[in-house]
This record gives structure tokens, C-alpha cells and sequence, in this order.
């Protein structure tokens, strides 16, 4: 149960920061109901290379863990350019890191990584993402076994993680936004509700409040140029939460 809240909560984090980048490609104007977003044009934002976003994974005032959010930049695999981040979630008797490569105009995701460790369990997972053809083959290895399904979709396929990276370069947005998101696996509604301060261990911000439908997460956002995702509190018996405690620079690959 642990796991899986904490993943539901890091999924909805990423899904809502793509909602504060819809921009129409003519105009220039931020679209304030849309479709589900997939977007294969190049991205308006050029990605903070060597920033990690560090968090703090609470119940209540209990600290449960940590997960880093941290771009490397560019990096060359087989004769082609990608950008290379890894996300990192590390919480009681569980650790989830995934290495993403995507195309650094476009932030589509191209291949992943998943090195997942539970207790007395661990199970690797690959992602191969056909962005031409509309699928992603996973591969999940969990001691001698491997399975492996294909994935068709309508449209290109978004990795969660990756969808923040749309958010950072927009600096205005309509409020009572509406967004319907299409994962492989999920759609999601996300709305923003209101402007208000918020705080967390990184300190005290301004910023927006968004809600999922089904109620069930609320997320805060930076009302700044940055567009920071500073909290993540899940709705309900289990109130998890992630919140900002810091930003590191200058990362090494």
C-alpha cells in the first residue's frame, strides 16, 4: 500500500505541471480546456541541465523517505543525441530508481530504465517507446522470469516524469483549466482550484493549488517564472505527501 501511494502521488505530480504549458502553435495563447495532450512539437523550455529537485516523502509530521528528481543533460546512446534524468524514490523498505532518455527538442521519451527494490524482492523493468508507431514495449524481469507487453496507443505516448519539463518555460496561464491527460495505462482530469501560499521545508511560497477528479491529490505549484512543483498531498485514509526541500545545481554525469 505504501508503494503504491507514493507512485500515484508521483504520477499526478508530473501529469498536472503539463497542464501551465498548452499553448496554441499560432497564436501563442494558452488554451484553458484541451484534449489529452501529445505533444510532438519541439518543447518551449530548454531543460535546467544539472538541477535535482530533492524532496521529502511525510505522513502527517512523519518523515517516511526522499525522492530526487535530477536532469544530467545530453548524453550520446547508440550515434544518437538524448537527454538523460533519473528519478529516484526512496522510502521504508523501498527504492524505485528510473534512468529516462528522451529527445532533448522534444522531451518524448524514448527509452527507460526501472531498477525497483522491495522487501527481500527487486525487479527490473524496460520501457522502449515507438513514438512513429504509437506503442511502448515493457519488459519486466523479476528473478529468472521476463514478461514482456506492447502497448498500442491512438497518439505519441508521454512518460509522466517527463511531462513536467513542459511546465518550466510558460509564465502566464488561464485558472479553471481543465486537462485530460491519456497515459498507457490511465487518463486523468487535473484543475486548478485557487492562488495561495503554501509551505515547505524549502521555505514559504506563493502558489497554485491543483485538484484531481476524482478527488483524490492536490498539488501546489510555484506562481513564479520557475513553476516549481513544491507539494503533493494524496486525499483521504492516507494522506501522503512530497514536499520541496531543496534545489542542487551543477550535477556530474
Amino acid at each position: 500500500m505504501m508503494k503504491n501511494k507514493i507512485v500515484l502521488l508521483v504520477i499526478f505530480l508530473t501529469i498536472i505541471l503539463v497542464c501551465l504549458t498548452l499553448r496554441n502553435t499560432k497564436t501563442g495563447k494558452l488554451i484553458n480546456i484541451v484534449e489529452p495532450v501529445c505533444p510532438v512539437s519541439p518543447a518551449v523550455f530548454s531543460a535546467p541541465e544539472g538541477e535535482r529537485l530533492n524532496y521529502e516523502v511525510r505522513l502527517g509530521g512523519l518523515s517516511l523517505g526522499s525522492a530526487m528528481l535530477s536532469n544530467f543533460g545530453s548524453i550520446n546512446v547508440d550515434g544518437r543525441l538524448l537527454n538523460r534524468l533519473t528519478f529516484e524514490t526512496n522510502a521504508v523498505r523501498f527504492k524505485d530508481v528510473e534512468t529516462i532518455y528522451s529527445d532533448p527538442q522534444t522531451f518524448m521519451p524514448v527509452k527507460i530504465e526501472r531498477e525497483i527494490c522491495k522487501w527481500l524482492s527487486s525487479e527490473n523493468i524496460t520501457e522502449v517507446y515507438d513514438q512513429d508507431n504509437f506503442t511502448v514495449t515493457i519488459t519486466k524481469h523479476k528473478y529468472s522470469k521476463q514478461e514482456k507487453t506492447t502497448i498500442k496507443k491512438e497518439s505519441p505516448i508521454h512518460n509522466p516524469i517527463l511531462l513536467s519539463y513542459y511546465a518550466r518555460g510558460v509564465f502566464n496561464f488561464m485558472p479553471g483549466g481543465i486537462l485530460n491527460v491519456n497515459l498507457p495505462g490511465n487518463k486523468f482530469e487535473i484543475k486548478m482550484v485557487s492562488i495561495e501560499d503554501v509551505e515547505v521545508p524549502a521555505g514559504k511560497f506563493k502558489a497554485y493549488r491543483f485538484e484531481s477528479s476524482p478527488k483524490e491529490i492536490e498539488i501546489w505549484v510555484s506562481a513564479d517564472e520557475r513553476r516549481i512543483p513544491l507539494k503533493m498531498q494524496g486525499i483521504g485514509t492516507f494522506g501522503y505527501s512530497l514536499e520541496l526541500k531543496n534545489i542542487e545545481q551543477q550535477l556530474v554525469n
